[in-house]
């Protein structure tokens, strides 16, 4: 664990975005596609930390992207060469361009200053999106990855920050994955090897301190 001074320098407002991964009502909220996942957000606080991450960051001046996973109705440009996305397409709730299933879940809210990022593709919310040229004009120097899910999002999302030479941080309360035993096993032996590993507190220490950077203007 980094020290209060290090983890601060890393979590700059001036030069820190906050990521939340696919932290949709299709996918985290009450009507989900995905039930168990959806479940083990909310039953563990992840999502709850999330929100409370995101309200702080906007307090803090920190930017905020939330990148959403969707597909068009008629399946174009979609993937089908892993047994993940075939299984997805015949799921009861479809992640559907314009649908509810697509909106940020409750309790988190979207600010006018947020970026939302929209995929068609893929598993990862950083390769083959806007998101790596959205945080470079943003001056981005540490992206925060939260949501879900620990099982293969999350850990996308922080090798591609990596490799793209971003500093990862991952609050490992405000993740989620299933079953509720996996994710503290790839916070340990994966995700604390390449990111700096913190609490949602820790974070919230650092951007709520009078102490802090000045924001961007």
């Amino acid at each position: 664990m980094p020290s209060r001074e290090q983890l601060a320098e890393h979590l700059d407002p001036a030069t820190t975005c906050l990521l939340t991964v696919e932290c949709q009502q299709g996918v985290v909220g009450p009507d989900s596609a995905l039930p168990e996942l959806a479940k083990e957000a909310r039953a563990s606080g992840a999502l709850q930390n999330v929100a409370r991450l995101v309200a702080a960051a906007h307090e803090a001046g920190v930017q905020v992207l939330h990148a959403v996973a969707e597909r068009r109705p008629d399946g174009r440009g979609a993937n089908r060469n892993a047994r993940l996305f075939r299984a997805a397409g015949r799921l009861p709730v479809q992640q559907h361009s314009g649908t509810t299933a697509v909106r940020i879940a409750a309790p988190i809210e979207v600010a006018d200053e947020d970026i939302v990022v929209r995929r068609l593709h893929g598993l990862s919310p950083i390769a083959g999106t806007d998101v790596d040229a959205l945080l470079r004009n943003l001056g981005c120097r540490t992206l925060v990855v939260t949501g879900v899910s620990a099982n293969v999002a999350i850990p996308n999302a922080v090798f591609d920050a990596v490799n793209l030479g971003y500093t990862a941080v991952v609050p490992s309360d405000a993740i989620a994955g299933v079953p509720s035993d996996y994710t503290p096993a790839m916070i340990r032996n994966t995700l604390a090897l390449v990111a700096t590993v913190t609490t949602t507190r820790e974070v919230l220490d650092c951007w709520q301190s009078p102490r802090r950077a000045t924001t961007r203007a």
